[in-house]
């Protein structure tokens, strides 16, 4: 149903407003996304976004207009992904907050004819609390079968529909006798925006610890190449002055007239590597206080008996 021209302008004026005061929106795709569903997102973004739906050709002529009459605006690039079932979700907080919300709310979902199959569905083996009149239909569907406790039990695990594929009215009908309920639907996040600028949504998956993780890798191998190639950087420097380390020490040792004070620790162990057995390198005396106490104890449990 058309809007009114006052619904229409009313339209007009709070996607325009959305547009200026929010600098970041998520675009979300809505399929088998019933209208309830909607409200309760709605309610869940309360103070945080806003959900805002309509047609295609009505959000990109406000965005064209928004952006001729706003020259410094960066709204322009939302113009091009008003392009199927989709809405924006507006918000100026952060957008992992946000999305949090938006991925919890979704709700369980039958197998309708003609659907696209979001998720492979595999049926588990078990009762199936039919009668075993209906064996023909489980053989239609070549799904092995035997008759236990007077109702058809399936044998094994059955792939019945593959990810991608539109449903069959048999395999729906099959899911709806055993009551299951194999997909799930919500809010599907498409791109983000975020101050003129528009990135996957998935980029959101990249916390600061996979960011530190990926630096950690790549500084390594800046590294090891930097050694290699005997070129020194920031990243290879540290390990040069190690290694440059290890090679004075080493020629030390060999020594008999020559050290230093970093080298005679080295030196010292290798005469009695003994001095430094056991916890903080005063392993030996330790020993040596714990048999007197044993010494001393011994006329005490003496005296006792």
């Amino acid at each position: 149903m058309p809007l009114s021209p006052e619904r229409k302008t009313e339209y007009f004026e709070k996607m325009k407003e959305l547009l200026g005061t929010y600098t970041k929106c998520f675009i979300v795709e809505v399929d088998n996304v019933g209208s309830s569903q909607l409200q309760n997102t709605r309610k869940a973004l309360r103070g945080t976004a806003e959900l805002l739906m309509g047609k295609n050709t009505m959000m990109r002529k406000i965005i064209r207009e928004y952006a001729k009459d706003n020259p410094g605006t960066l709204v322009a690039p939302l113009e091009q992904q008003c392009k199927g079932n989709i809405g924006f979700v507006f918000t100026n907080g952060d957008l992992g907050e946000v999305r949090t919300v938006l991925e919890a709310n979704v709700r369980p979902a039958p197998a309708r004819v003609g659907a696209v199959a979001p998720i492979n569905v595999i049926v588990p083996k078990g009762p199936t609390g039919c009668d075993p009149g209906q064996t023909a239909f489980f053989q239609t569907l070549q799904i092995a079968t035997k008759i236990t406790k007077g109702q058809i039990e399936m044998t094994t695990d059955t792939p019945l529909i593959t990810q991608g594929d539109r449903v069959s009215a048999s395999q729906a009908a099959l899911l709806q006798k055993l009551n299951i309920e194999p997909f799930s639907y919500g809010l599907v996040l498409k791109m983000v925006y975020d101050n003129g600028s528009l990135f996957d949504a998935k980029v959101l998956d990249i916390t600061d610890d996979v960011l530190a993780s990926k630096f950690s890798q790549a500084l390594s191998t800046l590294a090891a190449l930097s050694l290699a190639l005997g070129f020194p950087t920031q990243a290879s420097v540290p390990h040069s002055i190690a290694n440059a380390f290890s090679a004075v020490v080493a020629v030390t040792i060999g020594l008999e007239k020559y050290s230093f004070e970093q080298a005679d620790l080295y030196k010292e162990y290798l005469k009695d590597p003994s001095k430094f057995a056991g916890s903080g390198g005063g392993g030996g005396g330790g020993g040596a206080a714990a048999a007197e106490v044993v010494e001393e104890e011994k006329p005490e449990e003496e005296e006792m008996d």
